[in-house]
């Protein structure tokens, strides 16, 4: 099955190794637990590294994110270069208005020169079409044709051209760790879609699993024996 440049089949979808769980069947699984669930832990829900991971199936998220769909609609907004740093699901998407009322997009963007752009892809329809807003013209207006109800993947872009701030002192970066105390950007791994890196961006940190806390001494059972 082929899909246009502005429309992704999700109906049927079978994913291909290493995504193993169909995206729809994924956003089903999370929006039944939605009401037992605290958003900050649907941040950053592509990410394999992170804490998602025993929530859902990041692949699949992943794969969406790399997708034509994705890409195409980003590069009319902001150019060439495109850089993916967050996603997140929203089991509805009149939370994300209310997200975006409050102002809080882009509060957390420890992006310099800030800019860049949020994809939106309504993931419950059987032929979602891609979004894509400027982070400055983003309003709450922009979900206007989106029923409040359904949910909603929002994907998080940066030009290449930007640099993303690692610094946990960088004031988005603090910020989001005040207001959102699960989600920590500074050590994000970031994924070039496509074109050049043309600010020396950090594209190699967050690859990895976090390590334990006791990684670095001795096991608890080799102290309790010494």
């Amino acid at each position: 099955m082929t899909s246009s440049p502005d429309q992704l089949d999700l109906a049927g979808r079978i994913s291909l190794t290493p995504a193993r769980l169909p995206v729809r069947e994924a956003v089903a699984s999370i929006v039944a637990r939605k009401a037992t669930m605290r958003q900050e832990r649907l941040s950053g829900i592509h990410n394999p590294w992170g804490h998602v991971i025993g929530l859902t199936d990041p692949w699949s998220f992943l794969e969406l994110c790399e997708s034509d769909v994705v890409i195409d609609a980003a590069r009319k907004i902001i150019g060439a270069d495109v850089i993916l740093w967050d996603s997140e699901l929203f089991a509805e998407a009149g939370s994300y208005a209310e997200f975006l009322r409050q102002g809080r997009e882009g509060r957390y963007w420890p992006v310099s020169p800030l800019a860049g752009a949020i994809v939106l892809l309504p993931v419950g329809r059987d032929n979602p079409q891609a979004k894509a807003i400027r982070l400055e013209e983003l309003e709450a207006e922009a979900l206007d044709g989106f029923d409040a109800a359904e949910p909603l993947y929002v994907v998080r872009l940066m030009p290449a051209t930007s640099r993303f701030d690692r610094d946990p002192n960088h004031p988005a970066n603090r910020a989001c760790m005040e207001e959102q105390v699960l989600v920590n950007y500074a050590n994000r791994p970031l994924w070039l879609l496509c074109g050049t890196d043309r600010a020396d961006n950090d594209l190699v940190s967050g690859f990895a699993p976090a390590v334990p806390v006791w990684a670095s001494g001795a096991m608890p059972s080799e102290r309790e024996e010494k």
